[in-house]
């Protein structure tokens, strides 16, 4: 009686473990609708997989990967200050070598001050249009990409079992705690009962 007695913290924690694990297992099995009785019954992720996959591509698209926060950092002034100092190499490359090299005759009565006033003239404009150019260049991104669309889809597509993995690879340590605790669990409510018993 008293092995009896003492075995039930063991017995408790294996049910706790059992329970949490197979309740895990149920999130992804079966991967394929069953009737049992008057129950279908289907795995969480498999089940929801398109719902999954609308939540996650609305996430990614208005959190992780937002063409609006592009735009901004490609709008801040040492991004811009990049982009125009390359476009200022470049036009100096062209009033120096590329325009002489083509237009030899124009290029002997264009002196040195007009040259600095075209690239300053150049610059200037430059400046004005270069956030134009960039918001409509990410507007034009948006309608294109959809990153929202292309998420969902790619996940949807996904195979169940592939599901799975991404899953497991993610929340592996995740589900082993939620086992573990519920050994744990189990292993405190044993020892109460037993407590209980000998009181």
């Amino acid at each position: 009686m008293t092995i009896q007695l003492f075995a039930l913290p063991v017995i408790a924690a294996l049910i706790g473990w059992f329970t949490n694990f197979i309740a895990i297992k149920m999130l992804f099995h079966p991967q394929k609708k069953i009737k049992f009785l008057f129950w279908n019954i289907q795995g969480v992720f498999p089940k929801r997989q398109r719902l999954v996959a609308e939540k996650i591509g609305k996430l990614v698209a208005a959190e992780l990967f937002s063409l609006h926060d592009i735009k901004e950092r490609i709008n801040q002034p040492e991004t811009l200050d990049m982009i125009n100092q390359k476009i200022e190499l470049k036009i100096e490359n062209y009033l120096t070598t590329t325009f002489p090299a083509n237009y030899p005759v124009m290029a002997f009565f264009v002196s040195k001050k007009t040259k600095e006033k075209l690239k300053h003239d150049f610059l200037e404009e430059v400046d004005e249009l270069a956030p134009q150019i960039v918001a409509q260049y990410i507007a034009n991104m948006e309608d294109a990409l959809q990153i929202e669309k292309i998420i969902e889809d790619k996940i949807a597509l996904l195979s169940p079992s592939k599901l799975e993995n991404l899953i497991l690879q993610i929340l592996q340590k995740e589900f082993r705690f939620i086992e573990l605790s519920g050994a744990v669990l189990g292993f405190v409510i044993g020892l109460i009962q037993v407590g209980i018993v000998l009181l």
